[in-house]
């Protein structure tokens, strides 16, 4: 079994006990928070080893950094190829400082878009346009509305009601 399945079937088991889940996440949201810190000193420094080495710079289990590697792959320059990872594959924590930031807002961990490090990599503005971009690109804008009596907005030149409004 690939050690993504085996992080993932541990920490999305929807028969585990629910205190003993939350208490996993806390656990796991503060090494996060730790191992961002330690990224954000040097952004710029892409990090590699295989998923064992990096767990030991970390000073954490190989599970727990599977799971860190899932959350940060979709912010990387170069992802790693997570669904079929084994301890001794090569991977990187090369990542894309915007992407990364808007990532954190959108998976909504202000402990990680508010860390300090932030503050040396990007301005006060900068930070607060890459946080509005985010969150705008989640709304969703719906159109006018199409009343029965209106021409379909198909074009077939008939009201609605007698058109695509008929089953709706």
């Amino acid at each position: 079994m690939s050690l993504l399945k085996q992080w993932r079937d541990m920490a999305y088991d929807q028969k585990a006990d629910r205190g003993k889940l939350q208490k996993f996440w806390a656990d796991y949201f503060l090494i996060e928070k730790r191992i961002y810190e330690e990224l954000l000193k040097n952004p710029d420094e892409v990090v590699t080893g295989t998923v064992k080495e990096l767990a030991e710079k970390y000073h954490i289990s190989v599970m727990t950094m599977t799971g860190f590697l899932d959350g940060i792959n979709d912010s990387l320059k170069t992802p790693n190829p997570i669904e079929e990872m084994e301890e001794d594959t090569q991977v990187n924590l090369g990542f894309d400082k915007e992407l990364l930031y808007k990532n954190m807002v959108d998976a909504k961990a202000d402990w990680l878009y508010e860390l300090p490090a932030w503050k040396e990599i990007f301005s006060d503005e900068k930070r607060k346009a890459l946080y509005l971009e985010q969150k705008k690109s989640g709304t969703i804008v719906k159109g006018p509305k199409v009343g029965r009596n209106d021409p379909c907005p198909c074009g077939s030149g008939k009201k609605y009601k007698h058109c695509c409004g008929r089953n709706a």
